[in-house]
This record gives C-alpha cells, sequence and structure tokens, in this order.
C-alpha cells in the first residue's frame, strides 16, 4: 500500500505519449515540480521508475505496475480507462482519475462535422474530385444531398458530449433524442431522455444515431446485428465511442448490403485500422483515424484537469477530478 502523496517539490510527473506536447505544455505553466516525456513503450518501461506520477494513455500496460515503486498517481489523457486494471492499482493505492470534458468540444464538434459531411455526400464530394470527375444532377430523391432541419438524431450517452452535441444539433432545427443510464441527470436540450434498455426502440426514429458513450460491460457491442436491423434503411451511424462498442462483423454487412446507408466511424477494434481491412473500401463510409477528440487545446485543457488533480492530492483530498480510483 502506498503511502502519502509527496509534497510538489518532491514529485516528479512522467508525460507518456507518442505525439502529445505534454512536456512543453506543462513547462508554460511554471509549477516548479521535476517531470520529463517519454515518446514510446519501450522508454516508459525504462523511465518509470523514477515517476511518482503519470499521465498516459495509449502506452499502459497492466504489467508496468510491477516496475513501479514510486508511483503514486495516474493521470489518464483519454476519458477510456478501460485498459487500467483498477483493482490492482487499488490494492497499490494509486490514484486514477481520466479526462472525461477535455475533449468535449472537439468531440462534439467533431461527430457533427461528420453528420454534416454525411448529408452533405462530402465524402463522395471528395472521392469524385480525385478522380476529377464533375457529378451531374441527380433527379433520384434517394441519392441526393439532405438537410438536417426536421431530422432525428439519437444520441446514445447523454454526457458530457453528448449533451453538447444536442445543443449543437437543435442549431441545426433537428429533433434530439438520447440515452442516459439516470434520465433525471440530463443536462442540456434534448426533447426526450430515455434509460438505456429502451435504445431498440428508438432506433427505428432515428436519421441519424451517435455514440458518445463510454465501453463498459453494458455498451460492448451494443450496436449489434439487432440493432443495426432496428435503424432505418436511410440512417447513418456516427461511433464516436470506443470501437468495441459496435459489433464490427455486423456493421460491415450493413454498410456492404445497403441495410443503412451510411457510416462515420473514429475507433475502430484493432488500430491503426489494417490495411486489408475491408471497411477501407466502403463509399458509404467515412473514417477518421481516432481524432476526434484532438484539436490544438487538448493538452491545455489537460493541464487544466492534471493540476487541478495534484492539488487535491497535496492536500490530503480524497475527490479527485474525474476521480476513477
Amino acid at each position: 500500500m502506498a503511502t502519502s502523496f509527496p509534497s510538489p517539490t518532491d514529485l516528479t510527473i512522467c508525460f507518456a505519449h507518442v505525439a502529445y506536447q505534454l512536456e512543453s505544455t506543462f513547462a508554460r505553466r511554471e509549477t516548479g515540480i521535476p517531470y520529463f516525456q517519454v515518446w514510446s513503450r519501450q522508454e516508459l518501461a525504462a523511465r518509470l521508475p523514477e515517476a511518482d506520477v503519470l499521465v498516459v494513455s495509449g502506452f499502459w500496460q497492466n504489467s508496468l505496475l510491477e516496475n513501479a515503486p514510486k508511483l503514486r498517481f495516474i493521470q489518464s489523457i483519454g476519458a477510456g480507462v478501460d485498459q487500467f486494471d483498477q483493482a490492482a492499482l487499488r490494492a497499490r493505492g494509486i490514484r486514477l482519475a481520466n479526462a472525461s470534458g477535455v475533449n468535449r468540444n472537439a468531440v462534439s464538434e467533431h461527430s457533427l462535422a461528420c453528420i454534416l459531411a454525411l448529408a452533405r455526400h462530402l465524402h463522395s464530394g471528395r472521392d469524385n474530385q480525385r478522380q476529377r470527375i464533375w457529378r451531374g444532377m441527380i433527379s433520384d430523391l434517394s441519392q441526393r444531398e439532405d438537410e438536417l432541419g426536421g431530422k432525428t438524431l439519437l444520441i446514445v450517452g447523454l454526457g458530457a458530449i453528448g449533451a453538447r452535441l444536442a445543443k449543437l444539433a437543435k442549431a441545426f432545427d433537428m429533433r434530439v433524442i438520447g440515452t442516459k443510464r439516470n434520465p433525471a441527470t440530463a443536462q442540456g436540450v434534448a426533447d426526450e431522455v430515455h434509460t438505456p434498455d429502451r435504445l431498440l426502440e428508438l432506433l427505428p426514429q432515428a436519421d441519424f444515431v451517435a455514440l458518445t458513450c463510454p465501453l463498459t460491460p453494458e455498451t460492448t457491442n451494443l450496436i449489434d446485428a439487432r440493432a443495426l436491423a432496428a435503424m432505418k434503411p436511410g440512417a447513418y451511424l456516427i461511433n464516436m465511442a470506443r470501437g468495441r462498442c459496435v459489433y464490427e462483423p455486423a456493421l460491415l454487412a450493413a454498410l456492404q448490403n445497403g441495410a443503412i446507408a451510411g457510416a462515420a466511424i473514429d475507433h475502430f477494434w484493432d488500430e491503426p485500422l489494417p490495411a486489408e481491412s475491408p471497411f477501407w473500401a466502403l463509399e458509404n463510409l467515412l473514417i477518421t483515424p481516432h481524432t476526434a477528440g484532438e484539436t490544438r487545446m487538448y493538452e491545455e485543457n489537460l493541464m487544466d484537469i492534471l493540476l487541478e488533480n495534484l492539488e487535491r492530492l497535496a492536500n490530503g483530498r480524497d475527490d479527485l477530478w474525474n476521480q476513477v480510483v
């Protein structure tokens, strides 16, 4: 079991990420706390014994706990924490907080961008541009670009991201319905909020289905063959949640046979998406490489959460911002 949390002058922070500029962003805060950054799993394994605080997401492996004698706190860079063995952290007295809300604006805006792109066929327009094809006018109404006004958006997971997406969608005169474990706690402008057990009866109403929920046992493979069959043939799926919230073989079949109109996916089961994946060739699919949460403000937003949590830990408080363990 870990001892009390070190004072700021006695602790060392390790930032671990393949691309994010965490070290330089933290330096601008001029805290006086020692820190360093590693850029690979190998570097992290080698230098983790020096760290009291670890700021990490994708590099984390639970086996690292065996080589972390000083570690007292992990600040996850993202909202997802399914990669962490919470029981093992608890047994060692290591606290864990996620970065829920850090990308609230980014993911909600990315979700709306995908909705607009699919409605306005921007993906096929870019494909035509690359082939130097000037598409003629379309007489078949079902094949034309569409407008969002009056369309129904179903948001699965009305947390911080989902609530802001609802607000953005209402600005386009969309009808917004959503699911939340406790509808009484829902905030925002959704027209209706229901419990998740009603998903199958809500899906046929939706022109767009946006996933903004966390990955839990209840949401794993939430969108499966049955759920996809419940959607309108002209509906689109927007997955800004974890890849495993969607059963990929069923989604692939639905896109290939036209059971739904299309999809935009930011997160897959396996990443990077293998070059041989059949998803790459689908014309009715927009793929973004797990970048929905990334903006030029990400590092700054994360530092706000980290520094608040360090202050709370230094003061002996048990309530962390976005506390997990």
